[in-house]
């Protein structure tokens, strides 16, 4: 317990609460509203899934939730994260937000808008690390925005 509280395991924790109370606050309150909302929702789940995919195949062995990389890792550069440096988090984010359209639920809509400031503290930790593993990691940020290419 103690290696994975040491590596951000109280992070990885907390993204899974946070995201289990978004998804029951959607099914406990959803609301009502036209059908394109609902279709908007459904892509951007799709989009969400996209981009994980594209993240978790890139990543390949250095894949880890949490926050500290693995001892064998290496620094992906590659792929999507030559646009950007937390594409898994972008993901859980579009997940989130695309659940709550599904649902049209805007208790769901508050918890999906918590996530953006989580998982900036998260991944600011989690740059700390990597800044500390890979020499290279500084220069990476300077050319790579955090979740969305070319604005953020």
């Amino acid at each position: 317990m103690k290696r994975f509280l040491d590596r951000g395991g109280a992070w990885v924790a907390g993204q899974f609460l946070l995201f289990s109370v978004l998804l029951v606050l959607a099914l406990r309150y959803p609301g009502a509203g036209p059908a394109a909302w609902r279709w908007t929702g459904a892509l951007v789940l799709v989009a969400a899934a996209a981009v994980a995919v594209t993240s978790a195949r890139a990543l390949g062995r250095n894949l880890t939730p949490l926050p500290k990389p693995v001892a064998y890792g290496e620094l992906i550069q590659h792929g999507i994260y030559a646009k950007i440096r937390h594409p898994l988090y972008t993901s859980v984010i579009l997940a989130g937000f695309g659940w709550t359209l599904v649902w049209l639920s805007w208790p769901a809509a508050v918890m999906a808008a918590a996530l953006i400031p989580f998982f900036h503290a998260k991944s600011c930790r989690e740059e700390y690390f990597l800044r500390q593993r890979f020499p290279g990691y500084r220069e990476y940020e300077t050319r790579t925005r955090r979740f969305i290419p070319l604005v953020y």
